[in-house]
């Protein structure tokens, strides 16, 4: 047993269960944490010049590795300011670790109107959390912050946050030493729901497997399956790499969309089917769908003919093992496929200068390089046509499509990745909400490219209000600092290219320096084509 405080057990509790880095911004309520994480010799404490970006690189981290992402920020507008990137790890499944701090014990409640106080602000973190809780003595520490990685790393990964009052940090108490915390392990395929899924998977002629997030771990056994049954298998953003988007079987979603005009059988593995239901939005005759999922919930959100409640890899595996008993393999597809893919690439080639700035990136980005999107014209375009080989490697901010997380994101990436290449993309108005981090990225030398595409516009806001509200303009133009400049006044290097030939020389010297680096591309007012047509096509006719 040793007398630790709180703020030392939680400290040495995220050292235990693996967290090496723990970005944020100190501040009053945690000075007595933020001294014990200065002690622990074995985490690295990153400072951010705003609370969004703390929460942002955190989910960098954490969605870029699956690991715990820790960030920590003051109470009340702290709090707040990192919300968005707590949204987004929610919406997108990242187990990001949020210690944060309260008002004194005895005046919590009161609406004294102490400094940072809410009037609930335990209830505010648990609003945007898979779990939360307050540490209201150091004897409680072990057994709470045990339990927010309990919750972060079993089932269904997402966000947890944990706060304790000011004067709670530093009270003392004798505790034995933090261990890592063990993980329960998923359930177990049902085989009688196996053997089901077996029959439906027996009748079906064309198979289409979509992938999502929760398919991350499941690479090989989703491969062989694939195989197996000749199935093309598709993602829409958090799937992305699952299977390598070069293989043969594997269909960015502008081919898929050709594929599902025929498709009978929808296998979602790890996937809330967004692609097909909520962008697709036409579903074939007599199609059925088999679903298997972790998350027990999605089987109600979104009722499929058979769903498993079971870990992607463990149920797709088990599918498998009785599938190769009972199943011949199926001939070779792979022609039909490539013609597909051959068709879409040429029809989305329409959407320039999107399509062939992001051929650039991708021919110039090494194969194991993280690529960050961004909500923006490019962003969207990179779901539809960008390929990627592993998972993790394109990292998105998931359903929640927050304007402004994507520069911020990469530092984080960067911090988990220091060998690895990775780009961030932006447009102009979304790496204005974090272009503070530029100082970040100076000071702790994460060599992130942001490439940031400026149109001089909100470009989707501006073109829905030309094309649907009668061309009436309100707040979608920007009048834009200049980004070399700016880039240049943090101390980091940039340059302005006009063409994708410029960004392929530019972008092969900035990953050659391998310092932080920004490429500005500058792109007409309106003059970049709409990829929405890819995104909700129109019902076959």
């Amino acid at each position: 047993m040793t007398k630790l405080t709180t703020g030392e057990i939680i400290a040495k509790s995220l050292r235990a269960n693996g967290v090496d880095t723990v970005f944020g911004i100190p501040g009053a309520h945690m000075y007595d944490f933020n001294d014990a994480l200065a002690r622990e010799e074995d985490i690295r404490f990153i400072h951010t010049r705003h609370e969004q970006g703390a929460g942002y690189m955190a989910y960098g981290y954490a969605a870029s590795t699956g690991r715990v992402g820790a960030f920590t920020v003051v109470p009340g507008p702290g709090l707040l300011n990192s919300g968005a990137a707590l949204c987004t790890a929610y919406g997108a499944n990242a187990p990001v670790l949020c210690v944060t701090g309260n008002i004194m014990s005895h005046l919590i409640g009161q609406g004294r109107g102490q400094l940072h106080e809410l009037p609930d602000h335990l209830g505010t973190l648990r609003g945007i959390t898979k779990w939360a809780d307050r540490i209201n003595h150091p004897s409680e520490a072990g057994t709470r912050i045990d339990e927010a990685f309990r919750q972060m790393l079993s089932g269904r990964p997402r966000p947890a946050g944990i706060e304790a009052p000011w004067d709670v940090f530093g009270q003392a108490t004798e505790v034995a030493d933090p261990l890592p915390v063990i993980v329960p392990p998923p359930p177990t395929p049902d085989p009688d729901q196996i053997a089901q899924a077996v029959a439906l998977i027996s009748e079906a002629k064309n198979p289409l497997i979509m992938v999502g997030g929760g398919a991350r771990e499941a690479g090989p056994e989703i491969a062989e399956l694939a195989r197996l049954l000749q199935a093309p298998v598709t993602a829409h953003r958090q799937g992305k790499g699952v299977l390598p988007e070069d293989d043969p079987l594997s269909l960015l979603p502008p081919a898929a969309w050709q594929y599902w005009q025929d498709c009978d059988l929808l296998i979602g593995i790890g996937s809330r089917l967004e692609l097909q239901h909520f962008r697709w939005r036409w579903m074939p005759k007599g199609l059925k769908t088999l679903r298997i999922d972790i998350d027990p919930t999605e089987m109600v959100r979104l009722k499929p003919d058979l769903g498993l409640v079971a870990d992607a890899a463990q149920g797709t595996r088990a599918l498998v093992e009785m599938l190769s008993k009972s199943t011949k393999a199926r001939p070779s597809r792979a022609a039909d496929y490539a013609r597909l893919r051959t068709e879409a690439e040429a029809a989305f080639r329409a959407v320039q200068p999107q399509e062939s700035y992001l051929r650039v990136i991708r021919e110039v980005l090494p194969r194991d390089g993280f690529f960050v999107e961004e909500v923006s014209q490019v962003g969207f375009s990179a779901r539809m046509c960008f390929p990627v080989y592993a998972p993790r490697q394109y990292v998105t901010c998931g359903y929640q499509d927050n304007l402004g997380f994507g520069f911020n994101t990469a530092l984080g990436v960067k911090v988990a990745h220091p060998d690895k290449a990775v780009v961030s993309v932006s447009g102009d108005g979304g790496f204005m909400f974090g272009v503070q981090e530029l100082a970040t990225a100076k000071q702790f030398d994460i060599a992130v490219v942001a490439i940031v595409f400026n149109n001089s516009a909100y470009g989707n806001v501006r073109r829905d209000q030309q094309t649907t509200y009668g061309n009436r303009l309100l707040g979608s133009d920007l009048e834009n600092p200049d980004f070399v400049a700016l880039a240049k006044s943090f101390g980091v290097e940039a340059t302005r290219v006009e063409d994708p030939e410029g960004l392929r020389d530019a972008l092969q010297e900035a990953l050659a320096s391998a310092a932080p680096r920004v490429i500005e591309v500058h792109v007409p007012r309106g003059g970049d084509a709409s990829p929405w047509p890819f995104i909700h096509p129109a019902p076959p006719s």
